[in-house]
């Protein structure tokens, strides 16, 4: 579904009426990882007799084939699209254009949505576009996973660059939080309330066999995104990946890459395997499903390997293996399920995962898994009416 923007001008003077005594937050999510962790929260929103939520879909949720703006609209009702990327287009310069693009249509659909305040997750060009035009438009805006550190392409200084556009701060990690006050942020605005990723993970089934059959029955799980390096470094990377696969003998889901720049370089290689391999490859799995896969993965001493935050944080709670390959994720705190393989090859991670032992009772510093009711509390008894709130300073 395309985004299709006002007709004219005149639709900018009408914004949807307020319902009384109720908080309307708008949250953004632009991308199928972000979702899964936002889902807990918005749930948690809707429980609160002072809010309501509506859900701002945009980004690579609108980029075929995943289409997965589709997860979205299953689990709740959709109240605004916005577009940014175009098809095909997967460049640094064309993401800072579709980033630009993203904050005048935001901006536009805050104020016709008429919102009290504006929530976001994580580092990416959407959430960067939408903290852009909320914090320009003056509209108080919360960021979840703030403080995190992470290389991945843009994702350092895109989360920071958040952050201190952000008038709330919910931090996933005690360190997180620490360096948001490092950071020059009013302790105040600054909660540890864990990371909402970990919501909602004991409800989830380990796959059955006949669930598990049909993504291929993996032993090893394929996730691997690319990092801002030139194409023959992403090519080399995820060569060594699915080398180090091949060699195993065992079978090999693999999952399409996001939509950074640098994918068509990551994906070449992927695909390549895959019709080499014969192995089953699939563009998206819904959160549910991919969870079930990491339980039945844990249980059967199975592996995901790759550079996604998905090893770090929810296989790690869950004591599933997990090879965090190159530089994506470096700075981010590492579980003592991970093992991290810096510099990639096939040799490199083969005595990495031999020399490395789970741990008997899985210790993460992400939560308790209540990160989803947290949020909607604070969002509920925060003052957004006070002047303060969105008049930032520096606190150091």
């Amino acid at each position: 579904m395309a985004f299709q923007p006002p007709k004219s001008d005149s639709e900018l003077l009408a914004p949807v009426p307020k319902t009384p005594g109720k908080r309307r937050i708008a949250v953004v999510t632009g991308s199928r990882a972000e979702f899964g962790l936002l889902k807990p929260v918005i749930a948690a929103i809707g429980q609160e007799p002072s809010l309501q939520f509506s859900i701002v879909v945009a980004g690579s949720h609108l980029l075929a084939p995943a289409n997965t703006h589709m997860d979205v609209r299953s689990a709740f009702r959709v109240g605004a699209v916005v577009q940014m990327q175009l098809p095909g287009e997967h460049t640094r310069i064309e993401d800072a254009e579709a980033a630009g693009r993203g904050i005048s249509r935001f901006a536009r659909t805050f104020y016709k949505m008429n919102a009290d305040g504006v929530l976001v997750l994580g580092d990416r060009i959407e959430a960067f576009a939408a903290a852009s035009a909320a914090s320009i438009g003056g509209v108080p805006l919360a960021h979840i996973h703030g403080g995190d550190r992470a290389e991945g392409v843009a994702d350092e200084a895109m989360r920071h660059a958040i952050s201190k556009l952000a008038h709330i701060h919910f931090a996933a990690t005690k360190t997180s939080a620490e360096r948001l006050i490092k950071m020059g942020e009013q302790p105040a605005t600054v909660h540890n309330v864990g990371s909402p990723a970990i919501d909602g993970l004991a409800a989830i089934n380990p796959l059955n066999d006949e669930e598990a059959r049909a993504v291929g029955d993996p032993d090893i799980v394929i996730l691997h995104h690319p990092c801002g390096q030139t194409d023959a470094e992403e090519s080399a990377q995820a060569q060594s990946v699915v080398d180090y696969a091949a060699a195993t003998a065992k079978r090999i889901l693999v999952l399409a890459p996001n939509f950074d720049p640098g994918r068509e370089a990551v994906l070449s290689v992927l695909r390549a395997a895959v019709a080499s391999h014969g192995w089953h490859f699939m563009d998206h799995l819904p959160r549910e499903v991919f969870v079930g896969l990491l339980k039945r993965l844990a249980f059967r001493a199975g592996l995901l390997i790759g550079n996604s935050s998905a090893g770090l944080i929810e296989a790690a709670a869950i004591n599933c293996r997990a090879v965090n390959v190159g530089p994506r994720q470096a700075g981010r705190e590492t579980p003592a399920s991970v093992i991290s393989v810096p510099r990639p090859s096939v040799s490199a991670i083969a005595e990495a995962i031999a020399a490395h032992r789970l741990p008997a009772t899985p210790e993460h510093p992400y939560g308790d898994g209540h990160a989803g009711p947290r949020i909607a509390r604070l969002l509920a008894e925060i003052n957004f009416d006070d002047p303060a709130l969105i008049r930032k300073r520096c606190a150091y």
